[in-house]
């Protein structure tokens, strides 16, 4: 049933006069019951609209890419101006210019690159392939849930009550499902801004006989006392980490902030919007333009997560994803239609970073999936799965991806045992 967690998702309506309760007294609460809260966490990011993956992670060893692409391919790698050309990473893939924030991450290992990943769903639709990413099962319309919330083992204590949440309007289709979960646009807006209101709804929750809104309101006071301390806390980003002003520099640093406050941080998901660029994708230079402005946020943000958390990492992996890829060729408006193959970003302490990995299809007219784009050659769920098994301890993935075939003999060694 849902009613627990659409209450949870739209608990933002629901209380602020709410007693504060010290940071120590609430992380010692909910150890009492559990064998660790120093949580393995997954985090992962969304790019809705489907980025560009050949502009991301740029094969300027494939003369062919700059053939598909006159006016808006990155040019490769040049001592001669740097910032608006390549940065090689293995004299054949190389970053796009705005990602320079990650570099440092690759070389020293913590960053690796799958190539030609995603759904192998042919959809072209927005709606549908993120629906089919999310839930976990390509094609397939009506599943129960997301992989996210599957991705969830059962404990046999008391679950934190921020053990799986987004930051976000409403939960999104990956949280969705019998474990609760949260979403909340930031940590200052979950809260019920009435003291009275506040009182009435709790003392309304507590006393109901239906255990599904007595399970929802408890888990939802819960979430929000925890949440609250922690809002109470001064917080700065460790190491000068500088978050990109925004939307999605805010949710990660927030993340990052409810990481280290050691409440039982699982699974979170984070997105970022503006990837659907038909039209001037590219600017004058590769600097320059939608794509440009938008890698700078992503990259940057990234870079300040890792750099803010720093130890804390080796218990925290990142994974990237897009519901599909844009056309090797430009369109006739220096922009990218809806594609197929795509990149996804692993970062972490526990991954074997400084590596691209994934077969390179190729991009001539007979190596493109229906003649027009990029081919796969990894489905996502081979990466989330290795992360899902070998980073959080679920090796039960005919669970979280219901009717997918694959297993470890899939992964891709990303992750070290």
């Amino acid at each position: 049933m849902n009613t627990r967690r659409i209450f949870l998702r739209n608990s933002a309506l629901a209380m602020v006069g709410v007693g504060a309760v010290p940071a120590w007294l609430t992380r010692a609460l909910y150890a009492a019951d559990s064998p660790t809260r120093r949580k393995k966490t997954l985090v992962a990011i969304f790019q809705r609209g489907a980025a560009d993956g050949l502009n991301l992670v740029v094969p300027f060893g494939e003369p062919r890419y700059y053939a598909l692409r006159p006016t808006i391919a990155v040019p490769k790698p040049s001592a001669s101006s740097p910032e608006d050309s390549a940065i090689d990473l293995d004299g054949f893939f190389g970053l796009h210019p705005a990602l320079s924030p990650l570099k440092p991450l690759y070389d020293a290992k913590h960053l690796a690159i799958v190539n030609a990943a995603g759904s192998p769903d042919p959809s072209r639709s927005h709606f549908d392939a993120q629906d089919y990413m999310e839930s976990g099962t390509p094609g397939v319309k009506g599943t129960d849930g997301g992989w996210m919330n599957r991705a969830l083992i059962a404990e046999r204590g008391k679950p934190s009550p921020v053990r799986a949440l987004a930051l976000g309007q409403s939960l999104p289709r990956s949280l969705r499902g019998r474990h609760a979960a949260i979403a909340m646009n930031s940590l200052g807006e979950f809260q019920v801004r009435d003291a009275g209101a506040s009182t009435m709804l709790e003392t309304m929750y507590v006393q109901t006989t239906d255990t599904v809104l007595h399970g929802a309101g408890r888990d939802t006071f819960e979430a929000v006392k925890l949440l609250k301390s922690i809002q109470q806390q001064p917080y700065t980003p460790a190491a000068n980490a500088n978050y990109p002003r925004g939307r999605f520099g805010e949710s990660l640093r927030q993340i990052a902030q409810l990481i280290k406050a050691d409440v039982g941080v699982e699974v979170a998901f984070a997105d970022i919007g503006g990837w659907d660029h038909h039209v001037n994708e590219v600017g004058p230079r590769a600097s320059q333009g939608q794509l440009a402005n938008l890698l700078r946020e992503f990259g940057g943000a990234l870079a300040a997560f890792w750099n803010d958390l720093g130890d804390r990492m080796a218990d925290v992996a990142v994974v990237t994803m897009s519901e599909f890829g844009r056309t090797p060729h430009e369109n006739g408006s220096r922009g990218t239609d809806h594609g197929h193959g795509n990149v996804m970003f692993a970062m972490g302490g526990g991954v074997r970073g400084g590596k691209i990995y994934g077969d390179w299809p190729g991009l001539e007219k007979e190596q493109l999936y229906e003649g027009r784009d990029l081919d796969l050659t990894t489905d996502f769920r081979a990466v989330i799965g290795e992360l899902v098994s070998t980073h959080m301890g679920n090796r039960d993935l005919r669970t979280v991806f219901p009717g997918y075939g694959g297993g470890p003999e899939k992964f891709r060694g990303l992750i070290r045992s």
